[in-house]
């Protein structure tokens, strides 16, 4: 069933687990992620990105997660990540998001402020849910051709950040970083604690791939309450790619011998997610 990030989030931070929020391209993944997470009754978030979404992909993703959504008795938040602009922000009204992340970690924290209380001006009357983000979660690009630094979120800006804003969750900046991480991340996790402590509303983590898990539980264990994954998905679906090269018995391979391998592997880093982030049987 189809549902706003808030309504996930909250019992999340009440009872101290988090949902997964995952990065999801084509039928393949999003049908591996919800089954894996109707099987293990965890709530989840399916999340999609700019590039993705480009002429027709507005329609085929949003509308298929849509579509499928009253099939699965759990709580489904469809969730439009890092859009940057307000134009995708009305974009994700029409498609029949259910909820966004503004994304003006970039910016000084004034612009930050005005563009993100903008989005949630825009979309609160029709019900969604928003994500803002303080602090910058750096790393690579998805293309793999620039790469940013992370800024810490200050303790000290959240309680503003979050009542000019009218934000429903807050993705902070503690260490981890987008894409595939090139040595060990350490997570900042006495700012997390102080974070926490002055923020009234449920915090996300972006860069979720490849953290240790040692890392993420002391992470949710003090205050985050969604992770998200795109990294490691893309890994488990080159390695489900691998398996179906491999196992090609003939010169006509059919769908299922093609694209079983993928969603296997997808649906295994979901349910590895889902075990670690202590989400299962949360329904």
């Amino acid at each position: 069933m189809l549902t706003t990030l808030r309504e996930i989030l909250v019992p999340a931070r009440e009872n101290s687990y988090a949902v997964p929020g995952f990065d999801c391209v084509e039928d393949v993944m999003v049908r591996a992620v919800l089954e894996t997470a109707e099987r293990l009754r965890s709530p989840v978030a399916i999340m999609c990105l700019e590039g993705d979404l480009q002429g027709n992909g507005w329609h085929y993703i949003p509308g298929l997660v849509r579509a499928v959504a009253p099939f699965h008795d759990i709580p489904i938040a469809l969730h439009l990540d890092h859009a940057t602009n307000l134009e995708l922000i009305h974009r994700a009204v029409e498609a029949g998001f259910s909820s966004v992340m503004i994304d003006g970690s970039a910016l000084p924290f004034e612009e930050n402020v005005k563009l993100t209380k903008a989005a949630a001006d825009l979309v609160k009357p029709h019900g969604l849910s928003i994500e803002g983000e303080l602090g910058h979660v750096g790393g690579a690009d998805l293309e793999a051709t620039g790469h940013h630094d992370s800024i810490f979120t200050e303790p000290e800006e959240v309680v503003r950040f979050i009542e000019e804003t009218g934000v429903d969750a807050l993705a902070v900046s503690i260490g981890t970083a987008h894409g595939v991480y090139e040595a060990e991340p350490e997570l900042n996790i006495e700012r997390l604690r102080e974070l926490n402590a002055v923020s009234p509303i449920p915090l996300v983590l972006h860069g979720g791939s490849g953290t240790p898990e040692a890392q993420i539980r002391e992470a949710i264990r003090n205050g985050i309450c969604k992770l998200n994954i795109f990294a490691d998905s893309r890994i488990a679906m080159a390695r489900g790619m691998k398996r179906s090269v491999e196992g090609f018995t003939r010169p006509d391979p059919l769908p299922r011998q093609l694209f079983g391998p993928i969603q296997e592997e997808v649906a295994r880093v979901a349910a590895e997610k889902i075990a670690l982030f202590g989400s299962a049987d949360r329904v």
